[in-house]
Order: C-alpha cells, then structure tokens, then sequence
C-alpha cells in the first residue's frame, strides 16, 4: 500500500483517476463527492449536493469537470476547481447507477434503474438521445474511446453495443448467465470487457459479438 484516502464517514462505492493522475475521486453513500491529492493522499475539496448516496464518478478528458450519479436519482455536473455544482440532470425518479462523460467532454451518459441509458448535453442539461431495449435495471454504460459508439450492462444478463449518435442497438453481448455490472471498451474499440456476478470477467469482440475469453476464478 502506497496511500491511504481517509475521510468519508460512510461506504465508499466508487473511485477515478483525474487524466493527469495527479487527483482521485471518491463517491460515497456518506452521500458526497471527494477530492484527494493522489501524492500526499490530503484531502483538496468535498462535493456536497446529493440526497442520497453516490454510486458513480467520472472526470472530464480535460480534468476541468467532474460527474457524479446518485441513488437521489440525479446526475451532477462540478467544476473540479471550485467545487462548485454546474449542473442537474434530473433522472425522473431513476436511480444513476453509473456516469460517463464523452471523449469530447460535450455529452455525459447516464444508466439507470428504468431499463435504460442516456445521453445529455453538458452544457445545456437536455435530454439528446436514450439507449432502450434492456429488460432490466442498467447497471454500467461506457463510450467508445472515438465516441462513436456506447456499451451498456444490464441485470437482464446482456451487455449490449450501440452507436451513439443514433441510439441504435447494433449487437448484444449474451451468454453470460448472470447481471452485467460493469463494461469497458478496449483502447481500440475491438473489444467490449464485461465483469458479472458470476465472479467473471468476459471478452467480446465488438464485430461479432462472440465471447473470445473468460477470466475466471473469483468467488
């Protein structure tokens, strides 16, 4: 162990590198936002404004802003530098299980509890487009490293690719046998890594959609 970030009185659920790697961010059901200096592990600058707890983080490609999804059933906008909240995104009475910004930084991804993920505008907070099509509560969603296209996981046991500027399904990632939650796209976008319940992690390939390789071995 190198550092030690200590400080939230409740559970930490979720944590992110700022792009410079000199920063973390934590999430936590205590329910807010934490800044940490990665070098000293002091404290910088706490993000208050949720009700309820913080499920989800993410950084700006730039590091100049900062996301958060909660069980208030929002998505929060903040200025890293000042702590200060730019933005709600109201999720209609759906929990934000997970959050994204694109690689551009002008559009944020949210995934909830309604079976669905979403795409709004940053600066405007408006609703652009919604990701439908799973049967169960959306759990995790990523994009592409182009922006080209998003990747959800549901508790329906499918992840499921889509390209973002049309909100197209284009393939479903089946077989897993057990809730999808967490995704993430490989840095040439060949390949979709799914983790699941079932104590696995999954590769797929993005053209077919086949399962190429299980890591397996976790309880």
């Amino acid at each position: 162990q190198i550092r030690s970030f200590a400080g939230h009185p409740g559970v930490v659920v979720c944590v992110a590198f700022s792009p410079d790697g000199r920063s973390v961010l934590t999430g936590s059901f205590d329910p807010t936002a934490q800044l940490w200096d990665a070098a000293t592990g002091q404290l910088v600058r706490r993000f208050e404004g949720h009700t309820d707890g913080v499920l989800s983080v993410a950084f700006s490609t730039d590091g100049r802003s900062m996301l958060t999804g909660g069980n208030d059933d929002t998505a929060r906008l903040w200025d890293a530098a000042t702590g200060q909240q730019i933005r709600i995104f109201p999720g209609d009475s759906v929990m934000i299980s997970d959050v994204a910004f694109s690689p551009d930084g002008r559009s944020i991804l949210t995934a909830g509890d309604d079976k669905t993920a979403r795409v709004w505008d940053a600066t405007t907070g408006q609703q652009l487009r919604s990701f439908e099509g799973h049967t169960d509560t959306v759990g995790a969603a990523a994009f592409s490293r182009d922006g080209r296209f998003v990747v959800t996981g549901s508790e329906d046991e499918t992840a499921r690719l889509w390209d973002a500027a049309t909100a197209q399904q284009i393939r479903s990632f089946e077989g897993t046998g057990t809730l999808v939650n967490s995704v993430a796209f490989s840095p040439d976008g060949h390949f979709v890594l799914t983790g699941g319940n079932d104590g696995a992690a999954r590769l797929w390939d993005t053209a077919t959609g086949q399962q190429i390789r299980v890591f397996a071995g976790l309880t």
